[in-house]
């Protein structure tokens, strides 16, 4: 953690809200894209499998994303056939769903837990089964950089689509109180959640980003000192008469952008010593929302591990009070 790093004071962060550009034709960027999907969304498979977590029930998920790809995820739940709310989490940069039962601690809390593998990713600190079978042109080392030159190629386009996508699947699942929907994660996984409750509609009942990533594009870009913002800036250094498409293509998947789209209750957490995903971002994102019901904890002394279990614990206590349980 890098301790003695600072992005602005405190008080100039909670004033932040900086001019971000919207492209023309966002919406019907977004409209086109997830229709597409949704036409060629193929069956949802729900197989159960056999873990050391005894008390929960865990199933191997496998549902339609983007163009159609098919996309792994665990869905964990307590026994038994009661309707129960359901919380969606979406995986860190890097990272892939994991081993069977490696994650439950919505569904301890009595949520229906349902984790997204995230496509092309699962290798640099957890497992993922998920390819990514779209191909890119010149791209830096990462999934950042990845058809950067195009909204319509660019790999988020991809991923995001597939969280959405999740969204529609998880509302339909039997056992699931299809109007209480929760989206959340951790860094890339906040900026998932982000993405997932502002191209769903009113379809997500509350989102919970926690430290999220991909907000802010053209500050993060050149103000933050660490991976994965870098790809970004090291792709810029040597395609140096690029960054005006870099920046468009940006614009489509900028969390602090699609955020002015979410009218959900929503509870954001930001670490003011974060070196990877710069305070000014998150509260950019955060200043963006159309809701009403709002807050954002911050954790002054750490740095992008945010406030780890501690939060969790005030995450289950802001949910349950949303969604009745």
């Amino acid at each position: 953690m890098a301790v003695t790093f600072t992005d602005m004071p405190l008080d100039l962060l909670r004033a932040y809200r900086p001019a971000l550009v919207e492209p023309d034709g966002l919406d019907a960027f977004w409209t086109e894209t997830l229709d597409a999907a949704r036409t060629a969304a193929g069956p949802t498979r729900l197989v159960p499998v056999e873990a050391p977590v005894r008390t929960l029930s865990v199933s191997d998920l496998t549902f339609t994303g983007f163009d159609g790809d098919e996309i792994r995820g665990w869905v964990v739940r307590p026994h038994g056939d009661e309707v129960l709310p359901a919380v969606i989490e979406y995986i860190g940069y890097g990272g892939g769903r994991g081993l069977p039962g490696e994650r439950v601690n919505w569904a301890l809390a009595g949520y229906v837990h349902v984790i997204m593998d995230t496509r092309g990713q699962g290798s640099a600190w957890s497992l993922g089964s998920t390819p990514d079978p779209h191909g890119s042109a010149a791209a830096f080392p990462g999934v950042m950089t990845r058809g950067i030159l195009d909204p319509r190629d660019y790999y988020y386009r991809r991923l995001y689509t597939d969280a959405v996508r999740l969204v529609d699947e998880v509302r339909t699942m039997a056992g699931v109180d299809a109007t209480r929907v929760a989206v959340t994660g951790t860094s890339q996984g906040g900026g998932l959640a982000i993405a997932a409750a502002a191209l769903s509609g009113d379809a997500v009942a509350a989102v919970m980003p926690d430290v999220p990533f991909l907000c802010d594009f053209p500050n993060g870009i050149v103000r933050t000192p660490s991976a994965p913002f870098t790809e970004i800036t090291r792709f810029l250094s040597v395609h140096r008469d690029e960054a005006d498409r870099v920046l468009h293509t940006l614009s489509h998947v900028d969390g602090a952008v699609l955020a002015r789209r979410i009218h959900a209750p929503a509870y954001f957490s930001v670490a003011l010593m974060d070196d990877v995903v710069l305070p000014s971002g998150v509260f950019a994102a955060f200043h963006a929302l159309s809701s009403d019901d709002v807050a954002i904890e911050e954790y002054t002394y750490n740095g992008h591990e945010g406030g780890g279990h501690r939060h969790w614990i005030k995450q289950v206590a802001w949910l349950d009070a949303r969604l009745g349980r």
